[in-house]
């Protein structure tokens, strides 16, 4: 058994993971799945990642997944804590020293964004969610998602990335090759480019988690070594 430690992205809960969990203990496993702090303008990638470790509470054998701007707290876990796999999904990949506020620039994001909106009519970058983030998502899903949204402090934006480098742990990277929110090609070579890994692909949008939680399970389930 593994403990699935499940942070969410940028302006989000842990209710956000509230589908897949069922299926992840249906698996076999334990999870975990904190609100982070992100509405605290006092609290920084730091507390974010104190949030998480505080929620552990000790447990062992984790598989810390992260979703989306949860990619720049979840190799600060991994950092912390013995971690057997490290997950990122449609996530964020952090450098060194780059603050997070920059990654948009360094990464080259927003014009794989407006190239992919060009062949796309648009529906990439979309700025009506039921568009670009829950467009297979469920309406009444993406609704109550919607609806749970919190504010997002752009405090954990302005420090540089505290880690000289990534955390000696095996890293998956899981690409939804629908996703309207970071265009597939782009997150391709961003994990090629700063993790030297191909992706696992999903076929799902962004809210892989919402859309997709049967599926995705199987797929995390499948990075546990048998025991």
């Amino acid at each position: 058994m593994a403990t699935f430690v499940l942070i969410h992205g940028a302006g989000d809960t842990g209710w956000y993971w509230h589908l897949l969990e069922p299926e992840l203990r249906a698996r076999g496993h334990d999870v975990v799945a904190p609100d982070l702090p992100i509405d605290d303008d006092a609290a920084g990638l730091e507390e974010y990642a104190d949030a998480v470790v505080a929620a552990v509470e000790g447990r062992r054998d984790l598989v810390v997944v992260a979703q989306s701007a949860g990619g720049f707290t979840a190799p600060l876990v991994a950092d912390r804590l013995p971690v057997e796999v490290l997950v990122l999904v449609a996530a964020m990949i952090p450098a060194p020293g780059e603050p997070p506020r920059d990654w948009w620039d360094n990464t080259g994001c927003g014009p794989a964004v407006r190239e992919q909106a060009a062949r796309d009519a648009g529906r990439t970058g979309h700025e009506d969610p039921f568009v670009s983030f829950y467009h297979d998502v469920p309406r009444r899903l993406a609704e109550e998602a919607l609806s749970r949204e919190r504010r997002q402090s752009t405090t954990p934006g302005d420090a540089p990335w505290p880690l000289d480098a990534w955390p000696d742990v095996p890293t998956r990277f899981v690409l939804c090759t629908e996703d309207r929110f970071f265009p597939p090609e782009f997150l391709r070579r961003h994990a090629a480019q700063r993790l030297g890994i191909t992706p696992d692909e999903i076929a799902a949008g962004h809210c892989v988690a919402l859309s997709r939680p049967k599926e995705l399970a199987d797929m995390l389930a499948s990075y546990v070594a048998p025991r």
